[in-house]
């Protein structure tokens, strides 16, 4: 047993960070995959020295070291009780680059579409590309040997790497590179680790019979996505092993051996000019899977760029999602699946050329009723609906999911339709529907059973399936894991799928690399059983848990928690585009991730002992830098709201330890500024002194907005109330009736001269502050309040409007959680819109004119409010300041601007907040002339921008307001 002093001395003899508190263990107990496995502590090394310390520390405590980069992988690879190895905070680097040889030197941590993105402007890309390309990283790639929709184009990792240096069990350093058969024989007789491992390899590849074992056992050599075991196979092209290559090279052997080998500490990869600029996508559409199967054979004589499938449940997934059935513009009837063939060319018309060839060969053959081609834009809106899909599928409610087990299986092209066939008989057996997709055109499709992993009925299944699967594939010579690695799931089926010599023989290498499972203990060989160490304890009374949230629509709050399957899309960084996670982003720590956030509250709402079971300090430190920007209510796949976990559990912590004065002087704002409007010059004056913000606990950096000369309500009750075209009921939220009030008389300004009739009726605030700080109590009245008041006004002819967004789409979100009167709180929601969305949709019923704006010029760039962008648009926003007819406005591909109401004022959040505005809005802001008018709708959004930059920026209504004839 490893005592926390032992832990400590190691921790003082780094650069950089072990941790071994609660709060990281738990974080990195779980991957993408079904696994969990509490580890010893975390590691962040900062340089070699420290893995070699990390090392000679494994070695003496016999202990493993897990190396972990994005951690999105799906077979368990980056779970283990020993030290996790996280290089995906400092090993980041580009070390070398050669654009001549088209070469790249870098560290395991960079990602790799960052790395395309540095790679662009010199015609050049790295070409294997998975579905997790935007946080995915090249040494994470390495280890699963990675390859994704363009392997039938331009390889698999493996096929790229030309060198890895590396750390050995033993602490010595290793250049891993191409060899000439002679300096391989040289490298054999060194007396070090390195070279005993070139002198076993020698011993154990030279006998003829252990080659002949391993061409007859090993997945055939057309199959190029196949990860079984370590790549011994590769080798056997060097004369020295009977094949006919002067050359060898060992990295070959390291690529998708996830980390059990050596630990990979640079990486040289061989890069691909970039793709053809042109394509073209043709989208056959089939009656039946098999047609489909026996159509890929055809289209892959083609020169494609990619082919991919998607069948009728991923396709029906799509059928009522608002955002993706302006993507299923090209499907004609209800078919059982689509291929996506796509063909690249210098030009359009050559491009054309090649698919209308494409597709006379498919209708030679009697393939497809439907052969619709695709350019362009079209093309990513086919992938986005595919992708789309996918997430509607993974999204389910409930205990049973789509589980990761049997979905990395791939078979010989010429194999596919059979081994389809006869895998759709075990589904059948087993009363599964599988969901058929993805890389048709490498023989490898992905197919998931639905299991619910929680009772042993299933978790039986999971075994069945799984090895009746693997009994298949052996059958057909395929590889069980294509793309996504072997880990714990699939580790344990190698000796089948390989035969026990070889199975023997990959034991003997692991042996001469790791004497002591120093690396990735469990994976490849002697693995872990795939049916335990599971996420989730078997057959176990789940906790009640009871919230003041109302959280049915997932079947409660633990449940909408448990949706977080690991996929890591809150790592994304800033290229990548959205908003998540601004914290993470700001931070680069595991611990700010929304994936942290909802498997610590996971962790700790399953296992606590506790009466109150949010009454933990760990999910304090998670939830405290979590901005509730909703980015991750629309851009995770799996819709996990962080924001409705955090508000549920502030209120539920604070319960138990109490509410701190500056919560309550926060939460109660709209109190204080009833107040302080009385005398608003005092007011602003002293709330604007340094001992003010001491005592509010605010940034003295940060200037507090300033409270209007006169109210909103106030202004508005002198004011005649006319119009003949609609009614329309404008919300005076707080924000506008205290600080912002010009913009809320712009708003009633320019509704009244279009025609509307603005009533304002005395109601409740928003209850946004009380949200923000978890006063669900006192939010859940105002929602009740407001519900009750509106629900007798508003109806698809009198809307509810208002003007800023995080206030009005309340009614939207929020208060359908925590009104009583459920019904009538979605009836509300139906009939309340943004002032944006509302105006457009006028526009387009012809109600508001073009005409009835000047022609002035005027250059706009919007930066969109992160709850506008989650629940609603800013694409309203584009629409109606496009309006005026020399309007030319541009949507800023910004993130989150860092205010996030109260958070950006807090003392000790100022410096994460600024670092979020830095991340993309002020340096766009900063680099936008100043003749530009900035646009931004909400008034933290504003506030930021100019604390930021000094520039002032607008709300939407304003601008509007003034381009009136």
């Amino acid at each position: 047993m490893i005592k926390a002093e032992q832990l400590n001395s190691l921790g003082n003899n780094l650069s950089g960070e072990l941790l071994y508190d609660d709060l990281h263990k738990a974080l990195y107990a779980t991957d993408a995959s079904v696994y969990r496995k509490i580890p010893l502590a975390v590691a962040y090394p900062k340089n070699a020295q420290d893995i070699q310390t990390l090392i000679r520390f494994a070695n003496a405590q016999q202990i493993t070291l897990i190396p972990r980069t994005a951690g999105t992988s799906l077979a368990g690879q980056c779970v283990g009780d020993g030290i996790v190895v996280d290089v995906s905070k400092y090993f980041t680097s580009i070390l070398a680059f050669d654009e001549v040889q088209k070469t790249i030197k870098v560290q395991p941590g960079i990602i790799r579409d960052e790395l395309n993105v540095f790679l662009k402007p010199f015609g050049l890309f790295f070409g294997p590309n998975t579905s997790t390309s935007n946080r995915c990283m090249i040494g994470g790639m390495v280890g699963n040997n990675s390859s994704g929709s363009t392997s039938i184009k331009y390889g698999v990792t493996r096929d790229k790497v030309l060198t890895i240096e590396a750390i050995l069990s033993d602490g010595s350093q290793a250049i891993f590179e191409c060899l000439t058969s002679e300096k391989f024989k040289a490298k054999s007789r060194e007396q070090s680790l390195e070279g005993t491992i070139y002198k076993s390899l020698r011993r154990e590849l030279e006998p003829e019979t252990v080659q002949q074992e391993i061409k007859a056992q090993f997945p055939k050599p057309s199959i190029h996505r196949r990860n079984t075991g370590y790549a011994v196979d590769e080798l056997l092209d060097s004369d020295l092993f009977g094949g006919k290559s002067n050359m060898i090279n060992v990295a070959k052997l390291l690529a998708g051996s996830e980390g059990t080998l050596a630990f990979s500490t640079a990486i040289t990869l061989q890069l691909d000019n970039l793709p053809p600029p042109v394509s073209v996508m043709v989208l056959p559409h089939f009656n039946n899977l098999q047609e489909s199967l026996a159509a890929t054979v055809v289209a892959m004589k083609h020169d494609l760029g990619a082919c991919e499938l998607m069948d009728k449940v991923i396709l029906d997934c799509t059928k009522n999602n608002r955002e993706q059935i302006k993507n299923r513009f090209f499907l004609q009837g209800d078919p059982e699946a689509i291929l996506m063939l796509e063909i690249q060319s210098t030009t359009l018309e050559k491009a054309q050329e090649q698919a209308d060839l494409l597709i006379r060969e498919l209708q030679k053959h009697n393939f497809g009723y439907h052969h619709p081609k695709v350019t362009g834009d079209d093309i990513r809106k086919v992938f986005d609906l595919r992708k789309a899909g996918l997430g509607l599928l993974g999204n389910m409610i409930g205990d049973e999911k789509a589980v990761a087990c049997i979905e990395d299986t791939a078979v010989d092209l010429q194999d596919l339709p059979d081994y389809i066939k006869e895998f759709t008989q075990i589904m059948d057996k087993y009363e599964q529907r599988a969901v058929y997709y993805a890389h048709a055109g490498a023989g490898e499709l992905h197919l998931r059973p639905i299991l619910n992993l929680k009772k042993a009925a299933d978790v039986g299944l999971f075994r069945k399936i799984t090895t009746e699967t693997a009994q298949l594939v052996k059958k057909y010579r395929g590889s069980f894991s294509g793309e996504h690695g072997d880990g714990i799931v699939r580790a344990e089926f190698i000796p089948m799928m390989i035969g026990e010599q070889n199975y023997q023989l990959l034991r003997r290498i692991k042996k001469v690399f790791d004497p002591n499972d120093v690396f990735n203990k469990g994976k490849i060989t002697d693995a872990f059983p795939m049916d335990q160490s599971l996420r989730y304890e078997v057959d176990r009374d789940e906790p009640e848990i009871d919230t003041i949230q109302d959280f049915s629509d997932n079947e409660g709050i633990l449940k909408l928690a448990e949706k977080c399957n690991g996929s890591g899309d809150c790592r994304k960084p800033v290229s990548a585009g959205g908003a998540m996670c601004p914290s993470y982003r700001a931070t680069k720590d595991e611990k700010d991730t929304t994936r942290a956030r909802a498997n610590t509250l996971r962790e700790f709402l399953t296992n606590s002992e506790k009466v109150n079971k949010f009454d933990h300090k760990e999910l304090k430190e998670v939830f405290d830098l979590c901005l509730s920007c909703k980015a991750c209510a629309s851009e995770c796949p799996s819709n996990v709201d962080v924001a409705a976990l955090k508000s549920e559990f502030l209120y539920q912590y604070q319960e138990t330890n109490g509410y701190s004065f500056r919560s309550k002087l926060f939460a109660n704002n709209v109190k204080y500024n009833k107040l302080g409007s009385k005398v608003p010059g005092i007011t602003n004056v002293i709330l604007n002194t340094t001992l003010s913000k001491r005592i509010m606990g605010v940034a003295a950096k940060r200037s507090v907005p300033k409270l209007a000369p006169k109210t909103l309500e106030k202004w508005y009750k002198k004011q005649a109330v006319s119009g003949s075209l609609k009614t329309v009921y404008l919300f005076c939220d707080e924000f506008s009736n205290y600080y912002d009030v010009t913009i809320g008389k712009d708003a009633i300004l320019l509704l009244t001269r279009l025609g509307y009739k603005v009533e304002m009726v005395a109601h409740e605030e928003s209850g946004r502050s009380f949200l923000s700080k978890g006063f669900l109590k006192e939010a859940k009245v105002i929602a009740n309040r407001n519900v009750s008041i509106f629900k007798e006004l508003v109806s698809k002819d009198t809307p509810l409007i208002g003007i800023e967004p995080s206030a009005i789409l309340s009614f939207r979100d929020e208060y359908i959680r925590l009104a009583d009167n459920t019904e009538a709180a979605r009836q509300v929601a139906t009939y309340t819109f943004t002032l944006e969305e509302f105006i457009s949709n006028e526009f387009r019923k012809g109600n508001i004119k073009t005409s009835q704006f000047s022609n002035k010029k005027k250059e706009l760039k919007i930066h969109g409010h992160c709850h506008q962008k989650a629940l609603s648009s800013t694409h309203a926003t584009f629409q109606i300041l496009n309006i005026p007819k020399n309007y030319t406005p541009v949507i800023m591909n910004t993130g989150c601007c860092g205010m996030a109401g109260s958070f950006g004022y807090e003392k000790e959040h100022y410096k994460v907040s600024m670092q979020v505005g830095e991340d993309t809005l002020f340096p766009k802001i900063r680099n936008t002339s100043s003749n530009v008018e900035i646009v931004a709708a909400g008034t933290s959004c504003r506030h930021q921008i100019y604390d930021g930059t000094k520039r002032i920026a607008k709300h939407p209504i304003t601008l509007l307001k003034e381009a009136l004839m």
